[in-house]
């Protein structure tokens, strides 16, 4: 198990710096990802400043509270971003054009061999560095002192985060297995996980319901940010429990999926 563990690392590594040097070799590439998602997070950025022209606070919530949620919604968004966003691949085509046999075939894991061939995505690391940004200088004019738990917790929210973010793009990607492409839905979904980058005090409960039980974005920014900005930890008991579960699901419908793609010879 740890001779296992310790190759997958090696190879993560490996991987990574070739990714890297991906990076490097096609710079325009990523100066145009990286132009367009500061354009986006911009306007985000500007629409919050807006609001908050007209009116003091929005569901309780100050303007500089709303920036740290914004922010620290795009530290598990990247970290997810980084090492999987080759999972869209297999949501639009690996199926449909019955590509994804090379990935049964290779002497690894068929989900790290899967993922493995976009890691260190350039949009992730984006938001990692745009994430950290807002949260500190947020944090700042808030005058927020973390306790030690909250420091030595905060690392935890941002992976429990990212794990749920996989989780959720990891289910709705393998239902491809069934309807050979399953673009549209895993788009609804990130669609969906954008209302975790503002409040949810604000939405309809129904939308709040969604958001932290049945796509559980919640857990991946306002549960954190509530704790870390108040120290309430009422829903933040239930994190590993719902990240456990996410990506317990998403792991069983893969499984069941490569299975169902494998007798089916598709």
């Amino acid at each position: 198990m740890t001779r296992t563990a310790l190759r997958y690392l090696r190879l993560s590594l490996f991987l990574g710096g070739v990714g890297l040097h991906r990076l490097a070799a096609y710079r325009l590439d990523f100066v145009l990802g990286a132009g367009a998602f500061l354009v986006r997070v911009g306007i985000q950025t500007a629409v919050v400043g807006l609001v908050f022209r007209q009116v003091p606070a929005v569901g309780g919530w100050s303007y500089h509270e709303v920036l740290f949620l914004l922010g620290f919604s795009l530290l598990p968004r990247g970290l997810d971003h980084l090492f999987t966003d080759q999972l869209w691949e297999l949501g639009r085509k690996l199926v449909q054009r019955g590509e994804f046999y090379r990935y049964l075939i290779r002497p690894v894991n068929p989900l790290f061999s899967l993922l493995s061939e976009r890691f260190f995505h350039p949009d992730g690391l984006g938001e990692l560095i745009v994430g950290a940004v807002l949260v500190f200088w947020a944090g700042s004019e808030l005058g927020l002192d973390p306790t030690a738990a909250q420091w030595a917790l905060a690392p935890l929210l941002v992976l429990c985060g990212a794990l749920i973010h996989t989780a959720v793009k990891l289910f709705f990607a393998s239902l491809s297995f069934w309807t050979v492409t399953s673009l549209p839905s895993m788009y609804a979904a990130t669609q969906v996980s954008e209302f975790a980058a503002y409040p949810l005090d604000i939405y309809h409960s129904s939308l709040r319901a969604l958001l932290t039980w049945v796509l559980p974005f919640a857990f991946t920014s306002y549960v954190p940010c509530v704790y870390l900005l108040t120290g309430d930890t009422g829903l933040l008991v239930w994190l590993p429990v719902v990240t456990a579960g996410a990506v317990l699901t998403a792991l069983a419908v893969w499984r069941r999926g490569i299975n169902r793609f494998d007798m089916t010879g598709s």
